[in-house]
């Protein structure tokens, strides 16, 4: 990825975390990420492309937080607390990226053309978490499991950033959830 490109992409996940997929000016963001119009056109064609690709690149930032930079674990439950847990941390890129999620995940209803892509992401997502939640237990249907589990993080990710639920409360939420679908 070309080093103007990513700072659209940044830019573009900055501005819907602070204002939303509604308040995305292009122009506005060309002049944050330091680009022409032009240029930002030339990258992502439209505004729908704008949004897809940002889209993609807020969820490749959220695996790189869950997957890269996750401390090695001793066994799978712990890896699987690690992986979801890391999706509430109180720094700004996991602030931002949670906050860019939900607003464009919430956007989906109204932008079609983000519901497939949106689709494909929380599959992956979900198929990963199914394969820890296999590896951590023998339950009966971990991708029911994956799917109860990402769609509770992203409720406290939201609760937690809103400010209706303290980052310590969210957490020991999660780690409550993962105890009931594993034992």
């Amino acid at each position: 990825m070309t080093d103007r490109r990513q700072s659209i992409l940044e830019a573009a996940t900055r501005s819907i975390a602070r204002d939303g997929v509604r308040g995305l000016r292009v122009e506005k963001l060309a002049a944050e990420a330091g680009v022409s119009t032009t240029l930002l056109y030339y990258y992502f064609k439209d505004r729908a492309g704008l949004l897809r690709q940002t889209l993609e690149y807020v969820s490749d930032r959220a695996s790189d937080y869950t997957t890269e930079d996750r401390p090695r674990a001793a066994t799978a439950r712990e890896e699987l607390e690690q992986t979801l847990l890391l999706e509430m941390q109180d720094v700004p890129d996991v602030r931002e990226n949670s906050t860019a999620w939900g607003e464009l995940r919430a956007s989906a209803v109204f932008h079609e053309d983000l519901q497939e892509q949106l689709r494909d992401a929380t599959r992956q997502w979900v198929a990963e978490i199914a394969e820890l939640v296999t590896r951590a237990s023998d339950h009966a249907d971990p991708v029911a499991a994956a799917e109860r589990l990402t769609a509770f993080v992203e409720g406290l990710s939201q609760r937690w950033l809103s400010g209706t639920l303290t980052l310590d409360r969210a957490r020991d939420l999660m780690r409550d959830a993962i105890a009931v679908e594993l034992d």
